[in-house]
């Protein structure tokens, strides 16, 4: 009779326990299922907004993104860049046609391009057609600048710099003409430097700069990418006819060229169409400046591009190393880097 008992509670505890076993293995899976549906509902929601707030800052829109970015290889573009660069240097020796503004060489149209056909084709193998779309989208990706000062010195710094280089020059004796016009076909060559400018920081600016600043810091990123930048230029400067002293001074100012483009593309929200801009404006200034770039580069371009290497060494030292975006003393702020 008490083994009977027994035997009856002992089955009755094993149907409880297996029973409430059994709710909770379906209570897990409920859960699991639930917040699987979350998930996935969170993700569909991230995507509807993503899709539907057009408006939206492109770097919100990054962020609401559930695909992770591929890794970028800055290596292997500037390896790209100077691979496929070899041809045109090659034919530049072969192939002489004049009339190109500032007497360069008729394959440097080409050259110019370079750097956007090595960043697609890494971008291509990374992230496929859509992120080539990408990519040539950030030629006019003016909307990441929120603050609007920061077209101040992207419009006036460079033509005050030769402002400056002209007034030094005419102090010092050297012969630049006293009489200026600016050239009616000012329009059409800014926009000619433009598509070059365009050409060159889809590739540096837009492909090649964040991974490394992210590495080694904003200065030593201007210093590097700079120096290769300044020595792609060495085969044309060469073919021109160049001097040493003006190839030296050359590369200094294309390392400064480059610390202030940083400069800008880290304070206007990474914003490759300003670092354009700032390019087109430079190089189309220099073009028309009294005499051209020749009067521009007398005594081995010294007083300008020694104003363009003391520029970036302020901006250096205003807004810090690290990032260039850090202003010491918090009076002219634009957007700092992301």
């Amino acid at each position: 009779m008490w083994f009977a008992m027994l035997t009856s509670m002992v089955h009755r505890v094993v149907v409880f326990s297996s029973d409430k076993f059994r709710c909770t293995v379906r209570a897990a899976s409920y859960c699991q299922s639930v917040e699987a549906y979350q998930i996935q509902s969170h993700r569909v929601r991230g995507e509807s907004l993503l899709n539907n707030v057009t408006g939206a800052p492109p770097e919100i829109r990054e962020m609401l993104s559930t695909k992770a970015p591929a890794s970028k290889s800055p290596t292997a573009f500037f390896l790209l860049v100077y691979a496929l660069t070899i041809p045109f240097w090659v034919l530049s020796r072969r192939i002489r046609i004049g009339g190109l503004p500032d007497n360069l060489p008729v394959t440097d149209v080409g050259a110019t391009f370079v750097p956007l056909v090595a960043a697609l084709i890494l971008v291509h193998r990374e992230q496929g057609l859509s992120g080539i779309g990408k990519l040539l989208k950030r030629t006019f990706d003016f909307k990441r600048m929120h603050s609007r000062t920061w077209y101040l010195p992207i419009f006036f710094l460079l033509p005050l710099l030769y402002l400056l280089t002209y007034v030094a020059m005419r102090l010092i004796g050297l012969p630049v003409p006293t009489h200026w016009r600016l050239p009616l076909l000012t329009p059409l060559l800014f926009v000619t430097f433009f598509v070059a400018a365009a050409g060159e920081e889809l590739g540096y600016m837009g492909y090649a700069i964040d991974p490394i600043q992210d590495r080694i810091g904003a200065l030593a990123t201007g210093l590097v990418v700079g120096s290769l930048w300044a020595l792609w230029h060495f085969p044309s400067m060469i073919q021109i006819g160049q001097s040493s002293g003006l190839i030296a001074w050359g590369f200094l100012a294309t390392v400064g060229f480059r610390i202030l483009y940083i400069w800008l593309y880290n304070n206007t929200g990474r914003c490759v169409f300003g670092v354009i801009l700032f390019h087109a404006i430079g190089n189309t200034g220099r073009s028309v400046f009294p005499g051209g770039r020749s009067t521009f580069e007398l005594a081995n371009g010294a007083v300008g591009y020694s104003l363009i290497v003391i520029a970036a060494a302020i901006v250096t030292f205003m807004w810090g190393t690290r990032t260039l975006a850090t202003y010491r003393y918090r009076v002219f702020r634009g957007q700092r880097d992301a």
